[in-house]
């Protein structure tokens, strides 16, 4: 018997129907289901016998969905439901108490917070790897010299090894996001029921014991409406993206011919349809273009959440697609980072290069009149002048005689000239973060403590 007269229309159906994507959510749904029985029946609710077939049901049902032999119907409007009639086709009429003190509202969220938890810890051991990878090429390139940037432009010399370790800490970063992410799966929905709990005399901790849960959903209506954790992994993942978009897109400058800096192993590289000489870093560029993609879930499903009445509306069920497609976008682009970065060629000699522009040390030169007593704010002009004037004669700032020195400020002297010599530039950045070799050295001892912390 129906409530409804009349069947449902195959576009409504197109529209409703949810098996085409969260069957993902099958392994969860099956734990779940087994620990939702064993806990009826050690209140009373249902035999025992009544459980051990549930549970014959479930391993069944488990191992085809382990398979890929899972007989899905054209009627099986969710992954809920689809295994609810699999169990009751292998165990009988006993398989229609399985839902018993559930609603599908408390039962989907317990999935997602569920794969919510294993895909945050999946993807913090993949961010982790990246960031091990990048600490190995770090240490690999420790001494070598190259211009730091700021709008672009040629700025300050750091070490290579210093830049790359920027990435590092920012995926340290990520690391915690999705650790808070796991933590926000930590209370468990089931036992909730539609939206007000249920009329029996439960044991929810029992379950959430079972399930790895710490806790219960206090509040009924809100376990069924919580999406938070959904949210939260979205937007540490759009975070993230974002870090190796900005890795991606620094390759992509780096192994230009302009920059000559780095290349690209050819397993991370695409050719061209037409010119042969070409090798396109093309996996540093879809790490660029991914970070968006990502984004977009993070502020669809905040479309879909924002002004919802309480408690579950149907429009929630928009949340798997947008969680789906960026676990596997994010994992994907944290493994391809990892390959890339594990083979990449850095270019010495291009990099030494680029770095030994005088114009790098004119901050270096700012300072050494502060430490003689300017104000830095006055040294900045004076130095700004000295630019001016080599670039307007065709020279190095070393170039500049003492007479022209002397011209722009009588505390430039010999030790202008020491200044520009090579490698004092970065040695001279010893405050704690800086670019000299002991504060680097300082901070991979860092890393490695930092990532090997739980």
């Amino acid at each position: 018997m129906s409530r409804f007269a009349e069947p449902q229309h195959t576009a409504f159906r197109g529209l409703n129907d949810s098996i085409g994507f969260d069957w993902r959510l099958g392994p969860y749904d099956v734990e779940q289901s087994r620990a939702h029985a064993a806990m009826l029946a050690s209140r009373g609710i249902i035999s025992g016998e009544d459980r051990q077939a549930l549970h014959d049901a479930l391993a069944q049902v488990e191992q085809e969905l382990g398979e890929g032999s899972f007989p899905f119907a054209p009627s099986d409007e969710d992954i809920h439901m689809a295994i609810e009639r699999r169990v009751t086709e292998i165990a009988g009429p006993v398989g229609g108490k399985l839902h018993t003190a559930r609603s599908r509202n408390d039962q989907v969220a317990t999935d997602m917070a569920m794969f919510v938890r294993a895909h945050a810890d999946q993807t913090s051991q993949a961010i982790a790897a990246l960031a091990r990878t990048l600490v190995e090429v770090a240490e690999a390139h420790l001494d070598w010299p190259m211009p730091g940037y700021t709008h672009l432009q040629r700025a300050q010399p750091v070490y290579l090894s210093h830049h790359l370790l920027a990435y590092v800490w920012m995926l340290i970063r990520d690391r915690q996001r999705f650790a808070a992410v796991s933590a926000a799966t930590a209370k468990l929905p089931l036992g909730a029921g539609a939206l007000a709990g249920v009329n029996f005399d439960t044991d929810r901790r029992q379950v959430a014991d079972a399930l790895g849960f710490s806790g219960v959903a206090e509040n009924s209506v809100d376990a069924v409406s919580n999406r938070d954790f959904v949210l939260d992994y979205l937007a540490s993942a759009a975070t993230c993206a974002t870090h190796l978009s900005r890795l991606g897109a620094e390759v992509v400058l780096w192994s230009s011919e302009e920059f000559g800096f780095c290349e690209v192993s050819d397993a991370w590289a695409s050719g061209s349809s037409i010119m042969p000489q070409k090798k396109n870093p093309d996996a540093a560029e879809l790490l660029r273009a991914k970070a968006p993609r990502i984004a977009a879930h993070l502020v669809a499903l905040h479309g879909v959440m924002h002004g919802l009445p309480l408690s579950y509306n149907k429009d929630m069920q928009e949340d798997k697609e947008h969680l789906f497609d960026a676990t596997d976008t994010l994992d994907l682009c944290l493994a391809a980072a990892q390959g890339m970065l594990a083979t990449i060629t850095f270019r010495r000699e291009r990099l030494a290069a680029a770095s030994s522009d005088e114009f790098l040390a004119a901050t270096d030169i700012a300072d050494l009149l502060v430490r003689r007593g300017m104000p830095f704010r006055e040294s900045h002009g004076v130095v700004a002048g000295l630019v001016r004037t080599a670039i307007e004669q065709g020279m190095t700032l070393s170039e500049l005689t003492r007479e022209e020195l002397a011209g722009h400020s009588e505390l430039l002297d010999d030790e202008y000239y020491a200044v520009l010599s090579d490698g004092a530039w970065l040695e001279s950045k010893i405050s704690e973060g800086g670019t000299s070799l002991q504060r680097v050295r300082q901070q991979l001892e860092r890393a490695r403590e930092a990532l090997s912390a739980r």
